[in-house]
């Protein structure tokens, strides 16, 4: 946050009341991400209640001795935290001030934080609305995907007042290697925005550069040895996952890394800033989700890629060459 017009209130973090269970945790949402999340914040230790619209989600944690609650509210009862981990800002909004959310409960945590990728409006109305309780809430996206939620080592982006962050810091550690207290309230959502777009667009650009390759005559392996040795040395890096092909390995779904990049052009457009990039990248993804492919893996923008060309590339399995310098010869 550059000023104080844009700063999201900071609120004094809430002293433990006698008798709170300094472990009791809530968890909403227990999806792709939320599931293994919730499983290392019990392996850590932590007492936990869960809750997720889809009840066979929660059936594993049940399984590891979680307890399943049948609404948001009910799981936050007694919880001193509540973690929450879901597809966008409608759905966290809900899940925290709906009917049945975490502030309707009978007993109001002391801090509602949220993992998921918010937008910067929700996130501002939430901290609103939970202060008006009492609670506290704290963004704290996390980066890493599937693989790093399962052994928890996530990075966790944290935008909290320094007494929040050191409250809620040790359950955090249970899902994060790297838990980063970016800054004030509303800094960490800022953060994820900004990391999703340039790694979301960027990949879109690079698919879109083997596509033109292919369709002149280049073979996707040929292209990426010399990618590999050249200026654009760096994003040949990303090359293998993105033109792998390996779209049913969902490990982050292609409909929210739409709903992604078009917060990040929303914020952009709210901020006065042009993100001509950004709209084009979100073009593709849209035009994805609406081709059907929307629950494959994000980097099927490849396929909408390849339908606008006319082409389909094979697998890419070349890597650059080891004693290349990425980046050091000039195009």
């Amino acid at each position: 946050m550059t000023n104080d017009d844009e700063t999201i209130d900071d609120e004094t973090a809430p002293t433990a009341a006698p008798g709170d269970d300094e472990t009791a945790i809530a968890f909403v949402g227990t999806g792709t991400m939320g599931r293994p999340m919730a499983l290392q914040v019990l392996a850590a230790g932590f007492s936990l209640r869960v809750h997720d619209a889809v009840a066979a989600a929660t059936a594993p944690l049940a399984e590891a001795g979680a307890t399943v609650c049948a609404s948001a509210a009910e799981a936050a009862a007694g919880a001193r935290i509540v973690l929450l981990s879901l597809p966008g800002p409608e759905q966290v909004v809900d899940a925290v001030t709906g009917p049945d959310g975490v502030l309707a409960a009978s007993d109001v945590p002391a801090f509602v934080v949220d993992l998921s990728t918010n937008s910067v409006d929700a996130v501002r109305l939430l901290g609103a609305r939970c202060a008006e309780r009492g609670a506290v809430f704290v963004d704290a996206p996390v980066s890493g995907g599937v693989a790093k939620a399962r052994d928890g080592s996530l990075s966790v982006m944290v935008g909290a007042g320094r007494d929040a962050f050191d409250a809620v810091q040790p359950v955090l550690a249970a899902i994060g290697g790297d838990v980063i207290h970016v800054g004030p309230p509303g800094s960490g959502t800022i953060a994820k925005l900004v990391n999703n777009q340039l790694f979301l667009a960027a990949g879109v650009l690079v698919q879109e550069a083997y596509v033109l390759g292919h369709a002149l005559g280049m073979a996707p392996d040929d292209l990426h040895r010399i990618i590999g040795a050249s200026s654009a040395g760096p994003y040949a890096k990303l090359a293998p996952l993105l033109l792998g092909r390996r779209f049913d390995d969902v490990i982050f779904r292609l409909d929210i890394a739409a709903k992604d990049v078009g917060l990040a052009v929303e914020t952009a457009t709210a901020a006065g800033v042009d993100a001509p990039m950004t709209r084009a990248a979100l073009d593709v993804y849209r035009g994805a989700v609406d081709a059907g492919d929307g629950d494959l893996v994000f980097h099927a923008t490849l396929r909408e890629l390849e339908r606008r060309a006319d082409v389909e590339l094979d697998i890419l399995r070349r890597p650059p060459r080891p004693d290349a310098a990425p980046g050091a010869t000039a195009s």
